[in-house]
Formats: structure tokens, C-alpha cells, sequence
């Protein structure tokens, strides 16, 4: 099909080709059905016929199939014969087996190219979302942030964020006057946060080198889009952290990308499943993000297409901007999944030759509701659809190919080794390090000092004869962070045991990593 990426056969007999319009790509879609009905092979076909149209595919692998598109099906298979049947069928003429072209990705490393970001790229709106702050958390978070950016201090990894919360704390009383008031128990909530989060992995997400998105974009040898699978079955057991780096990406590519308006075919397409997981208890702030960039992404030439259960998982102004719609079999046993299966029926438009909501509940599995964009970008009456058979194989690859696969890729060893260079955790260690051996210069130099003096200089001995300074001159120290972690540091080191609490509490912070 010219123009179109092929979905299956539809009408009588299912003989009338169904397709997907390359030019309409970038209007966003859904892929919806209940669990069992054929969501993971609709999206396989799909990231097969955008990378054969020499679009780049983006997409998470949430059970572990989905490698399987890096290797050709083949005619052993048990279901070879199933699958020729209905390429027959459908009138799928050109069905063959075939390799698509693949890179692998993983946030953790282990199954793929490991994937990073700094803690200042993703800001603080999403870091506050994985975190599940409340709002005065939030709002320190902001003051954390801000800082950074006036001092000249990266906050590229957690403990540089971890490092700058410390100080934040020690300096409450003076940053409250500035920027609102900061308690110490917000502080300390957010610094157990960052804890559950870096048990859970987040810590192989931010550092250095940061991801490319021009990576993510590339075409092999034969002008195939490279389709770019991220490991996500591990990655599930920390929903909030697999959640919100696929929107830090999605917002990553809204904000790089030129404005390209309607192309024949889209830069990337962009598979977000587990949908449903991004809009769970979202404040309405992020929900509000998410529109936006859903509306306003498509002119970057970027297809969205989100992947659920149910439609009713995606909020009803996000749902209206998806154009191109495959919906899988939706069960029925309860009042509440009647009442979703009407509501998913009344967004396509109507087929005299079936029932819309008798077709959703009666589909079998590889068989969908299908509504695409047509011509002047109006959705198209719903058929009843044979999605096509894979071309690539049904189910993941082993270890050792994936292993042979990630050695032999362009990218090897781009990304493998973690950089750390200075950032807001060095340069606040080293300005301790600074005060903390002042403080122990200046100690030696008390010791040194005859009785007599170390007793005026401690306060003890009054005999008119000395006076630093007239207190008509006192001059201020220059407002800045620096100064002011300085005026901290050295309040801690008066007296005799100055050292042992900067190697105490200091030391124990900066130095024990």
C-alpha cells in the first residue's frame, strides 16, 4: 500500500486492506484491549512497517517480547502455517520473513545500551513527580534547583542533588528570607526519597554521558528507521521512575526538535506503553504537560501512540488528540466495564454494517476495531480487522544473541563507561575540605599562642589595650553562596574540637562515597 503502513484485511471476508496513512502518523494513536488480545503483536507489526518506511521507532519492551524483532520469523515456527493462512486471507500478497533493524537499550545496562540523563534536564517538575512530593517539598526542591543555576553548581547525578540539599538545610534560616521558608523536615523527607528512588535504580539514570537524541533518530544501510527497544520488564518494578523517563523523553524531543509542520512521514514514532501508569494519581500540573506536548508535538514531525488496557486510562482531552485508533476485545462483566466499553464504542464512527460496541466485545484475539486518519486528516468509518501476521519472530531473542547483537551495534561502547566529572558535589566537597583546613591552621595557631594571649582571644582577659576594629567600619560580607557557606562551615569549627566535627559530619557526607 502506497503512502501506508498495512494493518490487516477488514470488510467481508476481511479482504479489504486496511492501512495506516504515513502522512497522518504524527496524529497520535491508541492501541487498547484487554490483556490476551493481541496488543503486543498490533504494536510489533506496527514498529515493523514504520522502521520498513524508513521511520525511527521508539518503543519500551514491558514483558520481554518485543526483541524478537531484531530476527526473522521462520518456517519452523508453530504457527508458520497459521500466519500464511492469513497473509492469504487478508491479502497480505508480499508476506515474507525479515529481520528488522534494532538497538537495545536499558536504563540499568545489563540488556542493552544503558541510558542517562542529569538530574538538571529532567527539573524539577518530573524529579518532584517521581519523588511524590507535596507541595512545600516541591517548592524546596525549586530553591535547590535555582541555586544551582546561580551559582554555577551542575546537579548532573543524586549526590550532587543530595549534597545541595545538606547544604540547604544547614542554611534554612538565611534561605528562607530569600526564597520562602524551609524546614528541615521537608529537607529530610525529600533526602529519604532520593533514597527509595536510587534503591530502585535511579541512579544508573542520571550521570554522564548524557543520552543523544539524534541516537535515537538513525537509519541503517538499507534507509530502515532503526527501532530503538528500552528494557522496561525489570524497569516495571519502579512504575513512578519507568513513567517519568518516558516523559522526560517525550518532553526531551517536544523541546530539541524543529518545527517540520505535516511531513509525508514522521521523524520518530514514539510507543508509550503501560499508559496508564503516566496518568495514575498525576497531579494536574503534569497531566496539563502532557496535553500540551501531545498537542503540540505532532508539528515536530513526532508520532505518539499510547498503548492501555482501556481507553478510559487516558484523560479525555489527551484521548481526543489520538486520530488513529486499533482497539482490541474489552470484557464486559461488570456494570463499570459496560459503562467504559459504551463510552470506547461512542468515539468512532459508526459502520452501518456492525455494531460498534457488540464488534469491541466480540473481536478475537489478533483481531481489532480499526479507525485511521483519511483524507484531510478525518477519522475513517471503523472496521473489523485482521491485524496481519509478524514478520519478524514471535517472542524474545536468547541472552547470548542480544549479547552478540549489543557488541556488534554502532553505539558499543559510547555510552558503556560513566563519566563524573566536577559538579555540585565536588566543588561543595572541596570548598569543606577549604574551611575545614583553615579552621585547623587556625587551631595550630591558638595552640602556639602564649597563655596570656589565647586568653584575650578567647574572651577571658580584658585589659583596654587592644581593639581589632572600630565598629563605626564593620563591613559586610558579600551576599553570595559561597560567602554564606563559609559563615556556616566556620560556625561549626569554633572551639578545640572544630576538626572532629567536620570529619564527624562533613567528612562522613563527602568523603564516604
Amino acid at each position: 500500500m502506497d503512502g501506508k503502513i498495512f494493518l490487516g484485511g477488514g470488510g467481508p471476508d476481511y479482504g479489504e486492506k486496511q492501512g495506516l496513512a504515513l502522512n497522518y502518523a504524527n496524529r497520535h494513536g491508541l492501541i487498547a484491549g484487554a490483556t490476551g488480545t493481541g496488543k503486543t503483536v498490533t504494536l510489533q507489526i506496527l514498529a515493523e512497517g514504520f522502521s520498513q518506511a524508513g521511520v525511527p521507532v521508539f518503543l519500551s519492551d514491558v514483558k520481554g517480547d518485543l526483541s524478537g524483532l531484531a530476527k526473522s520469523g521462520r518456517a519452523d515456527h508453530k504457527l508458520h502455517q497459521a500466519f500464511t493462512d492469513r497473509a492469504a486471507q487478508i491479502g497480505f500478497d508480499n508476506y515474507a520473513y525479515r529481520a528488522s533493524p534494532v538497538t537495545f537499550w536499558d536504563l540499568f545496562g545489563n540488556q542493552g545500551h544503558p541510558v542517562r540523563t542529569t538530574v538538571s534536564e529532567m527539573g524539577p517538575l518530573l524529579l518532584s513527580r517521581l519523588l511524590e512530593l507535596t507541595e512545600a517539598q516541591e517548592g524546596i526542591l525549586n530553591i535547590a534547583f535555582r541555586l544551582s543555576d546561580d551559582e554555577g553548581l551542575p546537579l548532573l547525578d543524586l549526590k550532587d542533588l543530595q549534597a545541595l540539599l545538606v547544604w540547604v538545610g544547614e542554611n534554612r534560616a538565611q534561605l528562607s528570607l530569600r526564597y520562602g521558608n524551609i524546614s528541615t523536615a521537608s529537607v529530610g523527607a525529600i533526602q529519604r526519597r532520593l533514597l527509595v528512588i536510587e534503591n530502585q535504580g535511579a541512579n544508573k539514570l542520571f550521570g554522564e554521558p548524557a543520552l543523544e537524541l539524534s541516537d535515537l533518530m538513525r537509519q541503517d544501510g538499507e534507509g530502515r528507521g532503526m527501532i530503538n527497544i528500552l528494557a522496561s520488564d525489570k524497569l516495571m518494578s519502579a512504575p513512578g521512575l519507568y513513567a517519568t523517563f518516558l516523559l522526560w523523553l517525550l518532553s526531551e524531543l517536544f523541546e530539541e526538535l524543529p518545527e517540520v509542520g505535516d511531513p509525508e512521514k514522521p521523524k520518530l514514532v514514539f510507543f508509550f506503553d503501560e499508559a496508564h501508569l503516566l496518568f495514575d494519581d498525576a497531579p494536574k500540573v503534569l497531566v496539563d504537560k502532557v496535553e500540551q506536548v501531545a498537542r503540540l508535538i505532532r508539528s515536530k514531525g513526532v508520532g505518539v501512540y499510547f498503548i492501555t488496557q482501556n481507553p478510559a486510562d487516558v484523560p479525555e482531552d489527551i484521548l481526543g488528540q489520538l486520530g488513529n485508533r486499533i482497539q482490541h476485545a474489552l470484557r464486559a462483566f461488570t456494570a463499570r466495564d459496560r459503562k467504559n466499553l459504551r463510552m470506547a464504542a461512542e468515539t468512532y464512527r459508526e459502520n452501518p454494517a456492525f455494531d460498534t460496541e457488540e464488534a469491541i466485545r466480540e473481536v478475537g484475539v489478533g483481531e481489532a476495531v480499526t479507525s485511521m486518519l483519511q483524507k484531510k486528516g478525518v477519522p475513517g468509518i471503523v472496521e473489523r480487522t485482521l491485524i496481519r501476521p509478524p514478520s519478524t519472530q514471535l517472542g524474545p531473542i536468547t541472552a547470548a544473541e542480544r549479547k552478540e547483537m549489543l557488541v556488534d551495534s554502532d553505539l558499543a561502547g559510547k555510552y558503556d563507561k560513566t563519566l563524573d566529572r566536577r559538579s555540585a558535589f565536588e566543588i561543595l566537597s572541596a570548598r569543606a575540605d577549604q574551611a575545614s583546613q583553615e579552621a585547623e591552621t587556625a587551631e595550630i595557631a591558638a595552640e602556639d599562642q602564649p597563655p596570656a594571649q589565647r586568653e584575650y582571644a578567647s574572651a577571658r582577659r580584658y585589659n583596654g589595650a587592644r581593639v581589632s576594629r572600630s565598629s563605626s567600619r564593620i563591613t559586610r560580607r558579600k551576599d553570595t553562596f559561597a560567602s554564606a557557606m563559609g559563615e556556616a562551615v566556620i560556625k561549626e569549627l569554633k572551639g578545640t574540637t572544630g576538626r572532629r566535627i567536620v570529619r564527624g559530619i562533613l567528612g562522613s557526607f563527602f568523603k564516604g562515597r
